[in-house]
Formats: structure tokens, C-alpha cells, sequence
């Protein structure tokens, strides 16, 4: 079997991760490199895929905006399993919202400074969370580049795939509040799953992941 690559959401860093039990795997932790203006998620996964060296028989392993980037290296490299954590594989599934800030833009108002100090919404979109888990994600938020979460935001809006490749397996919560589960076809559906679930709802995310793999 080949190397399991794990690609992080927005806002976040590997250690989104900590919970899941990758025992018996090659695992490859996938950090974000920094974006030219002009990227969009499709050349991006082209990067990842040439500075990592995603070769074809691996495994992706995406949580949000990692699982669409997922999408986008099963495009180009023929992969083994796709395996999208609380993430969306078309624009299809992608929630209304994406198209008001599309096309009003309206996220652009947002000062470069500030988009790594919107702590406070980290509990309205990912659901409730301990203390502690609010503080290692406000952590991860700080510690991401501004640059990087300016960039990724508006290549989130501007995706537009259609294309599903083979062997997608997609899991996600009914208490998601990105990426609703109504809008999701042919997902594993965890019951009181919220957008981090592979964070805070580990124990159903292993069950599931090691039957997967």
C-alpha cells in the first residue's frame, strides 16, 4: 500500500489529526507552502503533489479544504483511496454561501491582519468545543499564515469541480454547520458530527477510517 498523505483544513495544521490512529501506515503530514496570487486549488494540488511526491497507489486524507484539495491531486495522479473528512467533493455540494461572498465579495473587506484573529467564530462554524480544543485551534489559526488563509478563501469560492474521481470515500457530521450533510451525496453520515469531528469525535472517525483503509 502506498504513503497516506494527511492534508489539513483551512485555519489548521496536522495536528488536527492527533486523535486518529494511523498505525501500520507510512504517513506523510502535508504542511501548507505558501501560494502564488495567481493559484488557484487546481495548480495548488500540483504543487503538493511535486513537493511532497505524491506518487499514484497513495492515499489522501483531507479534512475541509484539505479534502477539496484531495479532489484536485486524484485529478492529476491516480490514487488509491480519497478519503474526505467533513469536506465537499463537487462545487455541487459546496453550501449557498459560497456564491453570495463569490460574487460580492464581500470577504475581501476583511484586513489581512485580522483573518488569524477571528477567534470567536471558531465556535459558531465548528461546533462546540472544550476549553482546551478552543485554545489548540485558536493556536493553529495564529500560527497560519494570513497570506495563505487570504488566498485559500477566495480559491475556495472560486472552485468549480465537477469531476469526481475513483475510489472517494467521504464521511461527515449532521451537525456540520460548513458543509451541510443535506447537500452531500453518497456520504457516511456521523450522527452529532460537527466540522471537526475528526478532532473532537475521534473514536467513530478511527471505526470508520480503519475499515476504509
Amino acid at each position: 500500500m502506498g504513503k497516506l498523505f494527511l492534508i489539513p483544513g483551512l485555519g489548521a495544521d496536522t495536528r488536527i489529526y492527533k486523535h486518529i490512529d494511523f498505525q501500520g501506515h507510512e504517513v506523510v503530514f502535508i504542511n501548507w507552502i505558501e501560494p502564488q496570487k495567481s493559484d488557484t486549488l487546481s495548480s495548488y494540488a500540483q504543487k503538493l503533489i511535486d513537493h511532497y511526491h505524491i506518487e499514484p497507489g497513495s492515499i489522501a486524507i483531507g479534512n475541509s479544504l484539505g479534502g477539496m484539495l484531495a479532489i484536485e491531486i486524484a485529478k492529476r495522479v491516480e490514487l488509491n483511496k480519497v478519503i474526505l473528512i467533513s469536506s465537499i467533493k463537487s462545487i455541487d455540494e459546496a453550501p449557498w454561501y459560497f456564491k453570495f461572498f463569490k460574487y460580492t465579495r464581500l470577504h475581501k473587506l476583511i484586513p489581512t491582519g485580522k483573518l488569524t484573529t477571528l477567534e470567536f467564530l471558531i465556535e459558531y462554524a465548528f461546533g462546540e468545543m472544550s476549553v482546551e480544543d478552543q485554545q489548540l485551534f485558536a493556536d493553529m489559526l495564529r500560527k497560519t499564515s494570513p497570506d495563505f488563509i487570504k488566498w485559500a478563501i477566495d480559491a475556495i469560492l472560486q472552485w468549480d469541480n465537477h469531476v469526481i474521481p475513483k475510489n472517494v470515500y467521504q464521511i461527515t457530521g449532521d451537525k456540520d454547520h460548513v458543509f451541510s450533510y443535506k447537500r452531500i451525496k453518497d456520504a457516511t453520515i456521523v450522527k452529532g458530527g460537527t466540522h471537526v469531528m475528526v478532532f473532537n469525535n475521534a473514536r467513530v472517525i478511527n471505526t470508520w477510517l480503519k475499515n476504509i483503509l
